[in-house]
């Protein structure tokens, strides 16, 4: 089976129609698709783009699935009533809908971290000292906690920068937290894996520091995998023979991009500028 990875979408549910379709042409109607993460907020259809995904995932049996990432978590947050709305969140549409309660269901069930074929899929990144077995498991543990009977709890303490750096023997709401945050937030990191959450909107650390992105670590264990990810809007498509980056920047007026894991190849399709850059991102 072919498989696509396809970047952020952000409420461009137009777009991805039209690079579904590319897909669709290229490869068939049997290929496996599976979004990174943010399928919502910023763009002009939220809404609409959860809804298709949504659609799509059920019809196909699971060969069209997609990661949370944190922008799909505010939702559920906000939804839930454990997080406010931010002036910059175009959610509303979402929050109103008749089938919202169902629409937050689907997504609390999703994946934070898939493994397929030899490639670790993530929305953000993965922490250093995490190996490809080690990150589906943490995985796993924020999966139960949101699909538990805990999960509004869970969500109301999820927010925060710390603890900053990933310890196995972290416990509790700290290492639910750092999990959270590496694989749906984390772009730069200091040399012991600590993250740091304050500099969003370039490719790279301040000039002086220390700072590097999080997959140019040379301790990450990682390495003999390929991981693909988004998030990261600044750095645009990458593509590295263990590296696969996908934030091709849709909603600031970018392009949003499919990547066919088997070869390579890219698929992508031009989109309006939504969004100015500048926006304030989570």
């Amino acid at each position: 089976m072919t498989t696509y990875a396809i970047g952020d979408l952000q409420g461009c549910a137009h777009e991805a129609q039209l690079l579904l379709d590319r897909i669709a042409l290229v490869a068939g109607d049997d290929a496996r698709i599976l979004f990174v993460g943010d399928l919502i907020n910023r763009g002009p259809e939220s809404l609409m783009a959860l809804r298709r995904m949504k659609a799509l995932n059920e019809s196909s049996g699971g060969r069209v699935d997609a990661l949370l990432g944190n922008h799909d978590l505010h939702l559920i947050a906000v939804a839930g009533g454990a997080q406010r709305l931010s002036r910059s969140d175009t959610l509303d549409e979402i929050l109103a809908a008749p089938d919202r309660d169902e629409l937050i269901a689907w997504l609390r069930a999703r994946p934070l971290a898939m493994f397929v074929d030899n490639h670790l899929l993530v929305h953000a990144g993965v922490a250093p000292q995490w190996d490809a077995a080690q990150t589906m498991a943490l995985a796993g543990e924020v999966e139960r906690m949101l699909q538990g009977d805990g999960w509004l709890d869970f969500l109301s303490q999820m927010y925060g920068n710390q603890p900053e750096r990933w310890d196995d023997n972290l416990t509790g709401i700290e290492r639910l937290r750092c999990i959270v945050n590496a694989l749906t937030r984390m772009r730069l990191c200091a040399p012991d894996g600590a993250m740091d959450f304050k500099h969003k909107e370039s490719d790279t650390g301040p000039v002086g520091s220390d700072l590097l992105p999080w997959f140019d670590l040379p301790a990450r264990r990682t390495q003999d995998v390929t991981v693909v990810f988004g998030h990261w809007s600044a750095l645009g498509v990458v593509q590295r023979p263990n590296l696969v980056g996908l934030d091709s920047g849709c909603v600031w007026g970018g392009k949003l991009t499919a990547v066919c894991l088997d070869d390579r190849t890219l698929l992508q399709v031009d989109c309006p500028e939504y969004r100015e850059h500048g926006g304030k991102q989570r």
